[in-house]
């Protein structure tokens, strides 16, 4: 009856040796994170700032009536383009032809007395000689041929501006350019005492872009133009390129000068470049972003604006993947944007793994997954 007892031994021994065995066992390992990288790249980069601007035209002109008179017609659309010394209003012509037409029979007049002077002069002259005139007679004969010469130009003078004033009232365009509303109508009494405003004429192309930028900036784009780090096409010094807000409109052109003042308020100086704008789309007045070349770094490092996050002290960062793929917190300075990418001046170096998606924290090792590295930005 007692022998059973050995085999309930063994079974609870073995029993017990497996619960021990399940207790020793370690834990499955938990999988590491997996984050998205880009490795950095150093490639030239032509540096740039983009400002605000207004658009001003390369020419201004306002026509105005030069002579008074009744307004008989206008010969243009408003709104159309126009060119220099083309017709734009009729103001009566009648009383400046009849005052020509007085001016020129004063100078006939003033002809015939010194064509009678001259004659009574060349008579004196060889008779004062022989004391057949006297002396008397012969300076009072050309003293009378001076004073028909100084008519006859005074005669003439006035011929001349009754000329100028026939011509003045067929009121001409002074530049090529888009003219905008007549400011006078048919009928209206102009020029009065004063030079009345008839219309104004804008020239579009090329046009104007004026921006304010500051002093820093403008220092460091002349030490690139000195050091020959920065030019434009066919010899053009400083290209900028103006984009219209809201829109995909963009237009080229060039730097042409800088302000000798500093604004006392702003610490900024005046820029203004200059654009073609054959199509006329840009427009005195208009609002524009300006981006001007500031220079250029051959050794930019680019990431993406996902990349780089602030710190619990405000400052940029980014997570960068080191030995042992364990992650790593980066104080970096940044720069400008270019397109979706950071310029970054300082903190990083070629070759580093940025994380750019994913989630870690400093000091967890992570699993790497490559991301698409920034585009270049020439």
């Amino acid at each position: 009856m007692k022998r059973p007892l050995p085999l309930l031994t063994i079974a609870l021994a073995i029993l017990l040796a497996g619960c021990g065995q399940a207790q020793d066992a370690a834990p499955a390992a938990a999988p590491l994170p997996t984050v998205e990288t880009i490795t950095t790249e150093a490639r030239p980069l032509t540096l740039s700032s983009e400002l605000p601007g207004r658009i001003e035209p390369v020419r201004v002109a306002e026509v105005r009536a030069r002579v008074a008179g009744i307004l008989l017609k206008r010969y243009f659309e408003e709104g159309a383009d126009v060119k220099a010394g083309q017709v734009l209003f009729q103001i009566d012509p009648a009383p400046f032809k009849a005052a020509l037409s007085r001016a020129q029979g004063e100078l006939a007049r003033a002809e015939a007395t010194l064509y009678d002077a001259q004659a009574v002069v060349r008579r004196y002259t060889p008779l004062v000689e022989i004391e057949a005139v006297s002396q008397q007679d012969f300076d009072t004969a050309q003293a009378a041929l001076k004073s028909a010469q100084a008519a006859r130009q005074s005669a003439a003078a006035e011929v001349e501006t009754a000329r100028l004033n026939l011509g003045y009232a067929t009121v001409t365009a002074p530049i090529d350019g888009r003219i905008g509303r007549a400011l006078a109508t048919e009928g209206a009494l102009v020029g009065q005492n004063e030079a009345t405003a008839l219309a104004n004429i804008q020239q579009l192309d090329p046009i104007y872009a004026d921006f304010r930028q500051p002093v820093a900036d403008l220092l460091n784009l002349r030490d690139a133009i000195a050091e020959g780090r920065l030019t434009g096409e066919n010899g053009q010094v400083v290209p900028i390129s103006v984009s219209v807000e809201g829109t995909r409109y963009t237009r080229d052109g060039h730097l042409l000068f800088s302000d000798i003042t500093v604004d006392r308020g702003t610490g900024q100086v005046s820029l203004r470049g200059q654009l073609a704008n054959p199509d006329a789309l840009l427009l005195p007045g208009m609002y524009v972003r300006v981006r001007i070349a500031q220079g250029s770094d051959p050794q930019a490092i680019l990431v993406p604006q996902r990349a780089v996050r602030l710190s619990t002290d405000g400052k940029s960062q980014v997570l960068v993947v080191g030995e042992g793929d364990v992650v790593q917190a980066r104080p970096v300075r940044t720069g400008a944007m270019y397109g979706a990418d950071w310029h970054i001046l300082e903190g990083l170096q070629a070759g580093e793994r940025v994380i750019v998606g994913g989630s870690a924290n400093p000091g967890d090792q992570v699993a790497i997954a490559s991301a698409a590295a920034p585009a270049a930005n020439d």
